[in-house]
Parts: C-alpha cells; sequence; structure tokens
C-alpha cells in the first residue's frame, strides 16, 4: 500500500501533485507525485510501504482544496477470465472492508465505463462478502475500486469518514427547474461540503437575511429563497421574474464591491468574475466589519501557479482576520460544479 490516488477535475492534475507533495512533506512522508495531463487523477508514490495509508489516515481530508477523492493501495491488471479472483487476491492481507465503491475518472473514457461497473458490482460484492473481505455497514475502511479500464484497477482503502461524501468525490445534485441558471448547484454543493447537514436548519433557517453579490440572472440568490430567506440581490444587470415575485428579493442595482448593507447579514454570497485577490479581499472585509456571519465566495483562478495563488490569497486572509483579533474557519475546495475557480467559506465563530 505504498501508492495514494487522488481524482481530480481533468486539467488540474498539476495542482493536486503540488498540493499532496506540500502536505506529505508537512508530515515527513517521503514520496513523489506524478500525473498525465487530463487524466483526472494523480498518483503519490511513497518512499516506504503503509506511507499512503498514514496520509489518508493522518490529513483531514475536507481541508484539502483540489483532491476530490482519495484511497490508499495500488494498481493491478485484471485477467479478462478472472477480474474477480486477481481482485480478491490485492486484498490478501487488508482489513475487512466495511463498504464498497466502484468509482471511474472523470474523463470520457471513465463515463464509457460506468456501465461495466454498473453490472460487474453485484457479483464482485457478492463474492467479496462471501469471502469474508466486506462486511456492509461494519466499522472498517471504504473499500475503493477505481478503474482505468476493464483491464486495470486501482484497488485501494480509505477511512469511510475522512474521504468523499459520494463516490469520486461528485454529488448526485438535481438541477432545479426553476432555477435561473446551472450556476445555483454550485451554492447546493457548496453547503453540502463545508455545512454538516445536521446543521442546515439552523445555519439556513428561514427567515435569515442574505445578500447576493453579482446575483444577476439569480442562479445563487435561487438557493437563498428556496430556504426561505430575505435576499439583497445586487447586480446592475436583470434578476429572473420569478423570483422578483417571490416577494423575499430586494434587487439593488449596484456595484457589488462597493455596497454594503444597512445592517449585519446572516450570509453573504459572491460568484462575481473578477481577479482573484480581489474576490478573497472581499470576503474578508464582509467577515471582518461584521457585515455578514458566513460568507460563500468563489475565486476565480489564474492559468499559471493556481494552487500557489489559492495558497498565498488563503494565508492572507488568515492573517488578515487574525490580525484583527477575529476566530473563523476557513475552507476552500474546487467542487465538482466549479470549473477554472475554487469556492471558499468563510464562518465568523
Amino acid at each position: 500500500m505504498d501508492t495514494l490516488l487522488l481524482h481530480c477535475r481533468p486539467g488540474f492534475e498539476n495542482e493536486v501533485c503540488a498540493e499532496i507533495n506540500d502536505l506529505a512533506a508537512e508530515l515527513g512522508v517521503s514520496g513523489y507525485a506524478k500525473a498525465k495531463p487530463n487524466s483526472a487523477y494523480a498518483q503519490f508514490v511513497c518512499g516506504s510501504p503503509d506511507e499512503a495509508w498514514r496520509l489518508v489516515r493522518t490529513l483531514e481530508f475536507s481541508r484539502l482544496i483540489f483532491i476530490r477523492q482519495w484511497a490508499a493501495g495500488r494498481f493491478i491488471a485484471l485477467p479478462e477470465g478472472d477480474r474477480l479472483g486477481a481482485i480478491e487476491q490485492s486484498l490478501d492481507g487488508a482489513p475487512v472492508a466495511g463498504s464498497l465503491w466502484l468509482e471511474v475518472f472523470d474523463t470520457n473514457d471513465g463515463k464509457a465505463l460506468s456501465t461495466f461497473c454498473r453490472k460487474f458490482e453485484g457479483p464482485l460484492r457478492r463474492a467479496l462478502i462471501r469471502q469474508g473481505r466486506l462486511k456492509e455497514g461494519a466499522a472498517g475502511p471504504r473499500l475503493l475500486l477505481s478503474f482505468v479500464s476493464g483491464r486495470e484497477v486501482f484497488v485501494g482503502l480509505a477511512p469511510a469518514d475522512n474521504s468523499a461524501l459520494w463516490p469520486m468525490g461528485i454529488p448526485r445534485l438535481k438541477f432545479p427547474r426553476e432555477a435561473p441558471s446551472r450556476s445555483t448547484l454550485k451554492l447546493e454543493e457548496a453547503w453540502h461540503h463545508f455545512l454538516p447537514r445536521v446543521e442546515w436548519d439552523a445555519r439556513l433557517a428561514p427567515g435569515m437575511t442574505a445578500v447576493d453579490l453579482g446575483a444577476s440572472p439569480g442562479g445563487w440568490t435561487w438557493q437563498l429563497v428556496n430556504r426561505h430567506m430575505k435576499v439583497s440581490a445586487v447586480d446592475n444587470g436583470p434578476m429572473n421574474e420569478q423570483l422578483m415575485d417571490s416577494g423575499l428579493v430586494d434587487h439593488v442595482r449596484a456595484d457589488g464591491f462597493a455596497f454594503r448593507p444597512r445592517r449585519p447579514v446572516d450570509w453573504m454570497v459572491c460568484d462575481i468574475v473578477e481577479k482573484p485577490a480581489r474576490n478573497a479581499a472581499l470576503m474578508e472585509t464582509w467577515i471582518g466589519e461584521g457585515l455578514c456571519r458566513e460568507a460563500v465566495v468563489n475565486l476565480k483562478l489564474p492559468m499559471k501557479q493556481r494552487y500557489a495563488e489559492v495558497r498565498r490569497l488563503l494565508a492572507r486572509v488568515q492573517e488578515g482576520l487574525q490580525a484583527r483579533g477575529l476566530h473563523v474557519t476557513l475552507g476552500c475546495k474546487q467542487l465538482y460544479h466549479d470549473r477554472e475557480e475554487v469556492t471558499c467559506h468563510l464562518r465568523r465563530l
């Protein structure tokens, strides 16, 4: 178990390599990262056995930025005549798994494997249960099988409570027909990632107040209104008529960077297309000046040094808020519904 497999958005393999190299070095784990462009995954090959398992046990998955899913294990070949036997043999000496996920990579080739995985999962699950290698619902790690093809798979393990919430790290969210744009799914996914589901009723409660900066046509405003919040939608562009008919939206035609609410609100959200440093500073200002309790802000990324830029901006925000004597939680993730961007969540404690 000397390899850590890391799923990601295609085209962000270099960012994953940079991130895991930094984190491994901080823990004193030797090894090197490698990836093929647009493969939607990277590998971190450790310098000694079982170091990959140490990483998935020690690092906090929810704090990772560009990594969607991970598992510690190794690649194996799958003979066409005995795929089940090859997987069973690769698990010799491994702990009994408490759950099983079959995964592919987020590429066209990966999607083409989905049908194969659906057909293969039933026989594999039954065989692993019969062999005593899988006890569903037990406390063991999750068995994650990431298929490169029908002839090659990565057999890996990860703690069920320290890995992705969904297979491949991709949430199964349904686009609401009433929402005016698909960007609405970014905010919904952000809530799933940054807010424990049991806290939604308290932190996303009806009657709360929110500001949506750069709101037009209202994709993010729709999510807030759907939670029965009162929203100030700030944008010089037009808003969706159905949202305006809800009676919960005040359309403010103003510059999102200049707007300030008359009184503090519960939430500020922002998906303005602007330089990431400017959006990060806006987030720091709103929390630092007590204009909101929580914020979700997207940072549009440059073409080069994306990981380094994100780390730099997050450090600047943290330092600025600490200088004000504030205690906050700051999270950052490239969500599935993000593109050339990451989503930040900031909460004042």
